[in-house]
């Protein structure tokens, strides 16, 4: 990502939403680097070594495609401040690290929010043979004014965080996953460049959390088709302390100790009818 692409980004305002979204698809091949994907496993907590890729690795590899699809000039959004708010995962078989992935990334979806204006992105990974082994669907939200709502918004979620997990996030976590992802979006690095966007303090990306919960779930090695969900809820400001926990085996939360829920996720067998 080049500086005047980033110029550019920092500089754009949300557009009208358009009716469609915009048709730019852009590929790329791509074969895992180990020292990358030890990294990876080493910060989002997953188990060294297995021979598949974890489930959020192909998020990773196409990245950079994400970025230069979100600065496109038919992009409506700016890409600085975009918050991602949900995202789903169908992995249809396992991935070996040596596989070379063909990944494409395109807008699907652009709609309406009540807090500004929500992108949705389907990622897919496939092998050379044009085989569907990965997709995800990402939605990422522009936060900007909006006409006033007609209901009132319900106050966030909070309930006595319950018995799980106990970690504590330091504040120079967003810097450290946005050395091993690429995704230098400011609201994660420091307070000082989250402030302009809203927030007090910096944030957790939400693929780390989302990395990090799907690695104590112990998905990383699926033997068949999966499907997982995630919506990120609210925020994780950084440094903080969270609370992961599984209300039954395939459904799992991240909490503040106050109770506030930052994140929920479900992840288990793929329905028959996504299989491929």
């Amino acid at each position: 990502m080049t500086a005047l692409a980033l110029l550019r980004a920092a500089l754009r305002r949300p557009r009208p939403t358009p009716l469609a979204p915009p048709t730019t698809q852009l590929t790329t091949t791509r074969t895992p680097d180990p020292t990358h994907l030890a990294a990876y496993q080493r910060l989002c907590g997953f188990e060294p070594g297995p021979p598949v890729l974890p489930p959020t690795y192909p998020h990773v590899l196409a990245f950079p495609l994400s970025m230069r699809l979100m600065t496109a000039r038919d992009f409506p959004l700016p890409l600085l401040g975009l918050v991602h708010t949900s995202i789903e995962i169908d992995q249809h078989r396992p991935i070996t690290p040596t596989e070379p992935l063909h990944l494409t990334v395109r807008t699907t979806a652009l709609a309406p929010h009540r807090r500004g204006t929500e992108a949705t992105l389907l990622t897919e990974a496939s092998t050379a043979h044009g085989e569907l082994l990965w997709q995800s669907r990402s939605t990422y939200l522009a936060r900007h004014k909006t006409a006033p709502p007609t209901t009132t918004a319900s106050a966030p979620h909070t309930t006595p965080a319950p018995k799980g997990e106990t970690w504590e996030l330091p504040a120079d976590l967003g810097r450290r996953y946005a050395a091993v992802s690429g995704d230098r979006n400011p609201i994660h690095l420091h307070a000082l460049t989250a402030r302009p966007f809203g927030f007090p303090r910096a944030i957790a990306h939400g693929m780390w959390t989302a990395a990090r919960c799907l690695a104590e779930q112990g998905t990383q090695s699926p033997s068949a088709p999966t499907h997982t969900r995630i919506d990120f809820k609210a925020p994780v400001p950084l440094p903080s302390t969270v609370t992961y926990s599984t209300p039954t085996p395939h459904t799992f939360e991240l909490r503040s100790p106050q109770g506030r829920l930052h994140l929920t996720g479900t992840t288990g067998p793929a329905p028959s009818d996504d299989l491929p």
